[in-house]
């Protein structure tokens, strides 16, 4: 509540919503690309798609997706987060960078592809365990309802329980991934992009030192709060919409 209190105050109610122009324009390319990789990960798994998978093939499926997102999710957030610690008040001018392409176009001039590659192994470092929680939390409630209230058919959840489902999805990947998220954020806020891998554990060492544990849950509240209908809208969306399809290529 202080952070949203002092946004708003020093930098206007539009401070609420800096570096949403990044994820706005990439989200429907990272999660097109997240769900595809899901999907073909329990096809390989199971050896076909009208085979359910157990919890343990979600989850590899949900974190080999999550390496592939990688790709597409590192410098999606890289640029949302160097976007939205830019600071302005009404008497002190505006954000350097006033939009994603900008952004991208310095790091990589002055970096050259390390820029936009800025904290890549931090990310899949992240969206291993983050994506194997998310599939697996969401396969596991949306069956618990089938249990309970369509004699184990899934098909015929509605989309109620659909939504439910899915925000148990969004809290466990939180809470499966939110300390790395933490070290994610801090590598690509820094002031030049780091080699190798071994920055991770640095980080981690640093934030340890600095802050102790509770450094690597600053912010988690506010983050399980925005997943729940986020995650809830996602899976809903994205069950209905298959359902559709599957049932439309069934009359072909």
């Amino acid at each position: 509540m202080d952070c949203l209190v002092k946004t708003v105050r020093n930098e206007g109610f539009l401070g609420l919503y800096k570096g949403m122009a990044s994820p706005l324009v990439g989200i429907a390319a990272v999660n097109s690309l997240l769900f595809w990789a899901y999907s073909y990960g329990r096809t390989l798994l199971t050896g076909s798609a009208d085979v359910t998978p157990t919890l343990g093939q979600v989850a590899v499926a949900g974190a080999g997706a999550g390496i592939v997102n990688s790709v597409l999710a590192s410098p999606v957030e890289l640029l949302k987060v160097r976007l939205q610690v830019q600071y302005s008040t009404a008497t002190g001018g505006g954000a350097v960078f006033r939009g994603p392409i900008p952004l991208a176009r310095h790091l990589v001039q002055q970096f050259g592809v390390r820029g936009i590659a800025w904290g890549f192994w931090a990310t899949v470092a992240r969206e291993i365990p983050a994506y194997a929680a998310f599939y697996s939390g969401f396969e596991f409630a949306k069956r618990s309802f089938a249990n309970a209230l369509t004699d184990g058919d899934a098909s015929k959840l509605s989309p109620l329980p659909l939504m439910l489902s899915g925000s148990v999805g969004g809290v466990s990947y939180w809470l499966a991934s939110y300390p790395l998220d933490v070290i994610k954020s801090r590598v690509q806020n820094s002031k030049a992009p780091p080699r190798g891998i071994g920055y991770i554990a640095a980080t981690a060492s640093d934030i340890m030192a600095e802050q102790g544990i509770k450094g690597f849950f600053r912010g988690f509240s506010p983050s399980v709060i925005r997943s729940i209908p986020a995650a809830g809208v996602t899976f809903a969306t994205y069950e209905l919409v298959m359902r559709a399809l599957n049932r439309d290529s069934k009359h072909v």
